[in-house]
């Protein structure tokens, strides 16, 4: 069948098997069909071109679904044109033909669906058509949005049941119970940030791009190694100051149920004013800080001039008050404009130097990471966006519950890795000793004072990092100390494994427990109706006019020729000045 040739007396399982394979060798043999008679027990077609005889006839065999072709006139007269469009390419056909692909491929783009059908095919589709086939081949395979918003209470009581000490719950308004927030945070989560994480907390939300649109907020943190470790997340309809302030009373109190005193903690984002007002309210004893990356990708998009971000970043990192304000200076003599725009984020909240807070050096947060595990679902009902987060996050628990079970250091390998290049630099100092705990360390370049009772350095490096720095590592070892015993316990190896070392359960498919929510919820939140916020119909502009452009005042148009407006030289029509110019 793969030349989509027939003959007489060739069989099917069925009219439906009958009728695609007649549409499949129409599509790929370029002739247009005309169907002049198809029922449950028959079917009649010719090729629709004037004069070609080619004629098909099908009927149904007694006691059995099979279908048989009776009679066959296989010779076409028509002329073929391999690349135009053809009729029997509907959805419902590009539907078939993308399932398997995009259950492989979510991210399976209507470009890529035009590629592979002119490939397979010889045609070529609209793209309008390629984008709806995807859209509806989504929905055959995940379901509807509806039935996505429908499905959240029960969805929510599997993980609390699967996962118990998890937080799962969905929110409504309205007498009809319109979905309006959604906040998840896995138990395995929350343990192992309270246990194991740094204590920071990066912000951030992205947006969703299904029927009903909203945006997924989250809260991240920092493992022992530096990697990336989910520990809140949800869904809002509409993103905004108020769910804001939501997001972040949730996630006191799934941090208040968990642990007798609250951690002093560090958050860092965009730096809305939302999400300030949120943690001062919420977290009052915590420090908040803009994310390094977003600023610095906000000041090239601002001015386009990549040095500027370079010196930026010099600046945060910067340990002492004079290579701050040396940084500053370059990038006002690079650009005034640039450091009188810099002004609006006042050092205290993005240069490590100013911090109040501890960092770790930590300057940027990591929820962009995060971001990327649902970039390609975002078009999907809002329960496969959740599925989705949880099937990474077992599987990231897991591998690295069981690479941890390899390194036998005390300190995790980054900053493992730090601790030896210290010790490498160590060598080199002289150290002179003041008293038990206080030292003099002579470098070929500086002299710096290293306090090892209070944890401190005058390179700031040991306070702002949490981590020996060099010069505390030679003053250390100088006076027989364990040089492991002053690291912050946050980033050894027992810490990594405390932050993974509750599992992350599977939840059963959606056949299993999608009965279960008739009766696990109250009636009053069974049945969640979507937001009444959605995506207008069809496939989404490239290009958005922008508000300013519509109040914008037009450009009038003046004509050269009569000295009016509305028109130019080329179109005027002034017949004087026409018969003078003949002249």
């Amino acid at each position: 069948m793969e030349d989509h040739s027939f003959i007489v007396g060739q069989e099917f399982p069925d009219v439906k098997a009958f009728r695609n394979a007649i549409k499949e060798a129409a599509i790929a043999q370029h002739f247009e069909l005309r169907i002049v008679k198809s029922d449950l027990i028959r079917y009649i077609a010719k090729c629709a071109a004037d004069g070609c005889p080619w004629r098909i006839r099908a009927v149904k065999l007694p006691n059995a679904p099979t279908f048989a072709i009776r009679s066959l006139d296989a010779t076409h007269t028509c002329g073929k044109n391999a690349h135009s469009g053809h009729h029997q390419a509907s959805v419902d056909w590009i539907v078939n033909f993308i399932e398997e692909r995009l259950r492989d491929n979510i991210n399976y783009k209507p470009k890529d669906i035009l590629r592979d059908i002119y490939e397979q095919y010889g045609i070529t589709i609209p793209y309008k058509q390629a984008w709806r086939a995807k859209e509806r081949g989504l929905q055959a395979i995940y379901g509807s949005s509806e039935e996505g918003y429908y499905l959240l209470p029960a969805y929510c009581e599997q993980i609390r049941q699967t996962n118990p000490g998890s937080v799962a719950e969905v929110f409504t308004s309205g007498s009809d119970n319109r979905f309006q927030r959604l906040f998840v945070s896995f138990y395995a989560s929350i343990r192992g940030f309270l246990n194991g994480c740094l204590p920071i907390v990066g912000l951030g939300g992205i947006q969703l791009k299904s029927k009903y649109l909203g945006t997924l907020l989250s809260a991240t943190s920092f493992d022992a190694d530096g990697g990336l470790f989910p520990l809140a997340f949800g869904v809002v309809d509409v993103e905004s100051d108020e769910s804001w302030m939501w997001f972040l009373s949730e996630l006191h109190k799934a941090l208040e149920m968990n642990t007798e005193i609250m951690p002093h903690l560090t958050f860092l984002s965009k730096w809305q004013k939302g999400v300030g007002d949120a943690v001062k309210r919420k977290f009052a004893s915590s420090c908040h800080y803009i994310c390094m990356k977003h600023l610095s990708e906000s000041i090239v998009r601002e001015f386009k001039n990549p040095r500027l971000v370079q010196l930026l970043w010099k600046a945060a990192y910067a340990t002492t008050t004079i290579g701050f304000k040396e940084k500053m200076v370059e990038i006002e003599e690079i650009s005034s404009e640039a450091a009188k725009w810099l002004q609006q984020y006042p050092p205290s909240c993005w240069a490590l130097i100013y911090s109040e807070g501890t960092r770790y050096g930590h300057l940027s947060s990591n929820v962009e990471e995060f971001n990327q595990w649902i970039i390609e679902s975002r078009e999907l009902p809002i329960i496969q966006v959740i599925e989705q987060i949880h099937t990474k996050l077992m599987a990231e628990f897991e591998e690295r519950r069981a690479k941890s079970k390899l390194w036998f250091s005390i300190l995790a390998p980054s900053p493992d890795k730090h601790m030896i290049e210290a010790m490498n630099h160590a060598s080199t100092y002289q150290v002179l000793q003041s008293d038990e705990v206080e030292f003099e360390i002579i470098s070929a370049e500086r002299s710096d004072i290293v306090n090892i009772k209070n944890h401190l350095c005058s390179c700031r490096d040991w306070q702002l990092y949490g981590l020996p720095c060099s010069h505390a590592v030679a003053a250390l070892i100088s006076s027989k100390k364990d040089v492991y015993a002053f690291t912050e316990k946050c980033f050894t190896v027992a810490s990594y494994c405390e932050a993974y070392a509750e599992e992350i359960h599977p939840i059963p498919s959606k056949i299993e427990w999608k009965k279960d929510g008739e009766t696990v919820m109250g009636d009053e939140i069974r049945n969640v109706r979507p937001p009444k916020v959605r995506r207008p119909p069809g496939r989404p502009e490239k290009k958005r006019m922008c508000v300013d452009d519509l109040n914008r005042e037009k450009h009038t148009v003046h004509c050269s020729r009569c000295n009016q407006t509305g028109h130019y030289k080329s179109t005027c029509k002034s017949d004087v000045h026409k018969s003078i110019e003949q002249m």
